[in-house]
């Protein structure tokens, strides 16, 4: 398993944790609990890991949101999420640059001039958008294979839209909450069906997108409306049950507290 070192410093505005796979895992498993329904797993997925240790010989460096409540933490960006995420899956080493996006340090500004996050660095360049990194993460890096098909690529992709209406809406009747519902339930019925993940058996990149974004919509709704997914849905009750439980997940996810803190401009406006 690898391992996180924190190196903090009291005068830099960034923070490096070293994250070493010295010791790589073979056959890594993801258990399913779906107690009573059509996809329990009997036969945990495996992965058959085919990139050795001296595969990388620097780890990646990857520029990310730092906490917003606790010094030396990882922030609330669901797209940083699933980069780590994919990194962590591909037992791939990593250094985290944690970025105070409140005081953006010069030299940040010159990899990422638009100052978002995440940003990676892969062979000398600065790669931004999580959605071009992991392409090309997948591309260099194929073994333990994480693509989805396409056809199965946009399933559920307009549940993070939708939960963002929802938790900005002051109106119970302008039809937010509803349209949320509707895109769970199609994720539930689909997981019904073609589960327990999304491209089946095994965990895939798709399911390392939507993860991040579901548990953003837990802890949020949780605390700004006092809502939960309903009891109805439990294909999806399940499958964020058995993400949430990765070992990658809940090494790279980020704390409570700064989701709350994460969402509360746009909810509240300050």
């Amino acid at each position: 398993m690898s391992t996180a070192k924190i190196q903090p410093s009291a005068s830099a505005l960034s923070t490096s944790i070293k994250h070493l796979s010295g010791r790589l895992h073979f056959g890594r498993t993801h258990s399913f609990s779906a107690k009573g329904l059509a996809h329990p797993l009997r036969n945990p997925p495996r992965r058959n890991l085919r990139v050795s240790s001296s595969a990388v010989s620097n780890p990646f460096e990857v520029c990310v949101k730092a906490s917003l409540t606790t010094p030396n933490k990882l922030g609330d960006c669901p797209f940083t999420h699933r980069v780590l995420l994919t990194l962590e899956e591909k037992h791939l080493p990593y250094d985290v640059k944690l970025i105070d996006l409140a005081k953006k340090p010069e030299w940040f500004l010159k990899v990422s001039p638009e100052g978002k996050v995440p940003v990676i660095k892969i062979d000398e360049k600065w790669i931004a958008d999580s959605d071009v990194i992991t392409q090309v993460l997948e591309e260099k890096f194929p073994n333990p294979p994480l693509k989805t098909p396409p056809e199965k690529a946009s399933v559920g992709s307009k549940i993070f839209s939708t939960f963002i209406g929802f938790l900005k809406s002051q109106d119970p009747n302008d039809g937010t909450e509803q349209a949320l519902l509707n895109e769970l339930t199609a994720f539930n019925d689909y997981l019904k069906e073609n589960g327990p993940f999304v491209n089946g058996k095994e965990v895939s990149a798709a399911d390392l997108s939507l993860g991040p974004k579901l548990y953003h919509l837990e802890i949020a709704l949780e605390h700004y409306k006092n809502w939960s997914v309903p009891d109805s849905l439990p294909y999806l009750k399940s499958y964020t049950k058995t993400i949430f439980s990765m070992d990658s997940f809940v090494k790279t996810q980020p704390l409570p507290e700064d989701v709350v803190e994460g969402w509360r401009p746009k909810v509240v406006g300050y």
